[in-house]
């Protein structure tokens, strides 16, 4: 289908884009790579009658790594993601996760940004964000204010982004210790029908820390707090994954949709669960 009509703008700095967002409020929304935003259009599944494309706003892309602190601008890409030697080495997990979002061509334009900021339960950053404990960077008329990627999400597509606010960039402490970010999806390209991000410490064969968070199995992603402290404390053996996975199986809210019933995503995200604490406590 073609969208309705529209206006569109392509602003050169971030006060361009706010004073379009300012005057046109609700009716406005910003583009980044635009792979979940264009296909809603075109499915008249969202109007927007006016359009902003963030790609010629200066100071939205890169990756800096100072120390254990890691910032990655909103209009990064997840190609730039996987192409990062520094940032796969202080973050491997995020360069696991990119690599199995969707296919070479959505990565060359998907942004982390629009990934993050869009709401949608099937995307996989959102998860990731909780799981590292990111903090996202939200800039509008009346200045900065940073969310916790945690308290971002409060339903499917909403979030506590303001219509006036614009999100620059996500920040995040180096991970330490294992890592594994697990997807299971029907084919090449789709969204997850049940994905997990771990991330776990440990110390003389106990784990120290764990930070479970899983996608597309509720109406926002879920950090199951409850599954990553049945790890801690344990040498995370057999009866400590599964009560790590049942935990996380309270968390979640999964709805029957084209990727299955109900039961069957629960039993998918045991598995992935499973797999992926067994694969980060192997690296830890």
């Amino acid at each position: 289908m073609i969208p309705a009509a529209f206006e569109y703008y392509r602003p050169k700095d971030l006060a361009g884009a706010l004073s379009v967002l300012v005057e046109h409020g609700d009716d406005a929304r910003v583009l980044a790579g635009g792979h979940s935003l264009i296909p809603m259009m075109k499915l008249r599944m969202a109007e927007v009658p006016h359009l902003i494309d963030l790609q010629d706003v200066e100071g939205l892309s890169g990756i800096s790594i100072e120390g254990d602190s890691i910032r990655i601008g909103a209009m990064t890409t997840q190609h730039d993601i996987i192409d990062n030697a520094q940032l796969a080495l202080a973050a491997p997990i995020m360069r696991e996760a990119s690599l199995q979002i969707a296919d070479p061509q959505v990565r060359y334009m998907g942004t982390v940004g629009g990934n993050v900021a869009n709401g949608d339960p099937g995307n996989d950053m959102p998860g990731l964000m909780q799981c590292l404990d990111a903090t996202f960077t939200l800039v509008g008329p009346d200045g900065e204010r940073k969310v916790a990627a945690r308290d971002f999400y409060e339903a499917a597509y909403m979030t506590d982004r303001e219509d006036e606010e614009i999100l620059t960039a996500v920040e995040f402490n180096a991970p330490k210790g294992g890592y594994a970010y697990e997807k299971q999806k029907r084919k090449i390209g789709d969204y997850a029908t049940a994905a997990a991000a771990v991330l776990l410490t440990k110390e003389g064969g106990t784990c120290t820390s764990a930070s479970i968070a899983m996608t597309n199995l509720s109406d926002t992603p879920v950090h199951s707090e409850d599954a990553g402290a049945a790890l801690v404390g344990t040498s995370v053996d057999d009866a400590a994954i599964k009560a790590a996975v049942d935990a996380m199986l309270g968390d979640i809210d999964p709805t029957q949709d084209n990727r299955g019933p109900i039961e069957f995503k629960r039993h998918a995200a045991a598995i992935i669960l499973r797999r992926a604490i067994e694969n980060a406590w192997a690296r830890a």
